[in-house]
């Protein structure tokens, strides 16, 4: 009879053990494609911001053709359907690169760089940079507990049986990544030498100033006498 207990509670055991980490992996896997839906739809917006700026360059630039092709064919690889992560990572990587030769054109019209338009799309697509980095974090952190839950005991058992498999991460090639810091402002270029301030001394080609000989004091200066006529002979 106790033995009989014995087994039954341990049985229940083993369920309540099982449904929590069958429940648990679901969970992570449910996390990993939530956050790439989210990854998904700031590079959609990423797509059509460049978009934007390229048809805004074109305006100023017409005659930069390959530059515009460039960046073309790169947007649309990086919009071709059906990719996973760690394929939309080259893609993307390859549509920064042609951005850095679009903002190459850009430095050399003062106009556009000017223009109300550009600068909304550079700030708009500033911030989505942004978004895209902080999104990509969350997600590659949801993909390194799933692929470790995947990867060892006991919850690779129960994943084989709940025919949960390892994701991939969204990440470029190297080390650590950070978002693209994509800039077209007018800041771009090396800043102005500064003068040397009053704290850095005079520079070797200012002239010394002239000594100055002090005004005596009052206290130094003698008191006037009075006339006494001229001297007795």
């Amino acid at each position: 009879m106790i033995a009989g207990i014995v087994v039954l509670v341990v049985i229940v055991l083993l369920a309540v053990v099982f449904v929590g980490m069958y429940n648990g992996l679901i969970k992570l896997r449910n996390l990993v494609q939530e956050a790439w839906a989210q990854i998904d739809v700031e590079l959609k917006r990423r797509h059509d911001l460049i978009g934007n700026l390229v048809e805004t360059v074109k305006g100023y630039a017409a005659h930069e053709k390959g530059t515009f092709e460039e960046i073309t064919r790169a947007r649309a690889g990086a919009m071709a359907p059906g990719q996973g992560p760690a394929e939309a990572a080259q893609s993307e990587a390859a549509l920064t690169q042609a951005l850095v030769n679009l903002n190459a054109v850009a430095e050399a019209y003062p106009d556009l760089k000017a223009n109300q338009n550009f600068m909304a799309l550079q700030t708009e697509l500033g911030a989505t940079e942004d978004r895209i980095a902080s999104a990509r974090r969350y997600y590659n952190a949801n993909v390194r507990e799933l692929n470790t839950k995947v990867e060892t005991l006991p919850t690779n058992v129960i994943a084989g049986i709940a025919k949960v498999s390892k994701a991939e991460y969204f990440e470029t090639e190297g080390a650590e990544r950070q978002a693209p810091q994509v800039s077209f402002g007018a800041d771009s270029g090396p800043s102005a030498p500064q003068a040397p301030t009053a704290a850095q001394g005079p520079s070797a080609a200012q002239a010394p100033t002239p000594y100055q000989q002090p005004a005596p004091s009052p206290q130094d200066s003698p008191a006037p006498t009075a006339y006494q006529g001229p001297p007795q002979a």
